[in-house]
């Protein structure tokens, strides 16, 4: 095999496309940063009883493992970086009051999340620590939108759902995680059939409840029905109420539910968010509420929050037109070589982006669209249009 080739799911990202991935990873952070978050940056391996500690069982298994030349111990580059978010609240900052923290930096995945997925997600994320209230999960889906915004992505529609919903409707059912992992998968496929059949040992009000999930997707209207044929229990009236509180605080936005969505990682533990545009193959954002993320550091902090994926989000941003630059001659010595030098540190100076064009290159690919030069003109150098 070539030494060029690389892994599969595995690419370089050529010049065009990484200038535009670095502006949206620019303006992720400054949109996080207008809302008060402050900037993290985990390593990007860890020992792997910190790294997947109450992950469970998806998570460990999209983790790349290896062994630690100095120490011996087992290491995992991270697939999420949520985990190690979570630790730096709980450990290293340990504050008393609200956190907000955001992050953006690659993740490495054993297997693509989907067909032509990459397997090195660049994942941007924001995350509040410290506020149980519905207030923290609002903000963190305006967020969310406000970024998908600020990236030029229009006709977003948020579905919702809670995790505690399908929770509650297992709660007290004996049930192997193997079977667990089959009414998960044929709820997500709303496979009726698969469903009836996985669950027809089940208590009555469990199996119909999850038969009924299967056809609770839609607008506003799915709240309604869902109050009317899934079991009237506290957490089940909770989570119904705190979805319609969300939705009805997210003016202008499109919105819809899918109640038996459980897609994601494991740790969620109340509402749950997803935003899709249209020509994106999948949502482009997640998050909710995962409350139970640092209890295996210490400290059990509620928390909240979204990631996404810049390499997936490029795809459906609008492409900016390329910032001007100033094509300059190239002087290494002669008259006007230190004025010329002198004129481009100005210009850079400035913020003007200016490519010397080295000699024998003049006429080559001009990747940074100049559209002005700098000439010597009457003594000294000037900018002119092309």
């Amino acid at each position: 095999m070539s030494a060029w080739v690389l892994p599969d799911h595995i690419a370089d990202v050529l010049p065009s496309e990484a200038r535009h991935i670095e502006e949206l990873r620019r303006e992720l952070l400054d949109t996080a940063r207008g809302y008060g978050f402050e900037l993290v940056m985990p390593p990007l391996l860890e020992h792997l009883e910190s790294l997947l500690t109450g992950t469970g069982e998806a998570l460990d298994l999209q983790t790349f493992k290896l062994v630690d030349q100095l120490s011996g111990r087992m290491m995992g580059l991270r697939a999420d970086t949520t985990p190690q978010v979570a630790r730096i609240d709980a450990h290293l900052l340990n504050r008393d009051g609200v956190a907000r923290l955001c992050y953006c930096g690659p993740v490495l995945h054993t297997w693509p999340g989907r067909p032509h997925a990459t397997r090195e997600p660049l994942q941007f994320g924001a995350e509040i620590y410290g506020h149980a209230g519905l207030e923290a999960d609002l903000e963190a889906l305006l967020l969310a939108l406000d970024c998908l915004k600020a990236t030029q992505v229009r006709d977003l529609t948020v579905d919702m759902a809670d995790a505690r919903i399908v929770r509650s409707l297992l709660a007290g059912v004996p049930v192997d995680a193997e079977v667990l992992a089959r009414v998960h998968a044929a709820l997500a496929a709303k496979d009726a059939s698969e469903l009836a059949a996985l669950t027809k040992a089940f208590p009555t009000a469990s199996r119909e409840g999850l038969l009924a999930l299967v056809s609770l997707y839609g607008d506003s209207k799915v709240l309604a029905e869902a109050a009317k044929v899934l079991p009237s229990t506290a957490p089940m009236r909770e989570a119904l109420a705190n979805l319609q509180w969300l939705a009805g605080h997210l003016e202008g936005a499109k919105v819809s539910f899918d109640l038996a969505d459980l897609s994601g990682y494991a740790y969620y533990s109340g509402a749950r968010f997803a935003i899709y545009t249209p020509g994106a193959s999948d949502s482009l954002v997640r998050g909710g509420r995962y409350d139970e993320v640092g209890a295996v550091f210490g400290r059990n902090r509620p928390a909240v929050g979204f990631s996404l994926d810049i390499k997936e989000l490029v795809a459906v941003a609008v492409r900016p037109p390329l910032r001007p630059a100033i094509r300059a001659p190239w002087l290494d010595s002669g008259t006007g070589a230190s004025e010329l030098r002198a004129a481009i540190a100005a210009l850079r100076g400035k913020g003007e982006t200016v490519v010397c064009a080295l000699p024998g290159h003049d006429s080559e690919v001009d990747e940074f669209h100049c559209d002005r030069q700098l000439v010597h003109d009457t003594g000294r150098w000037v900018v002119k249009a092309i």
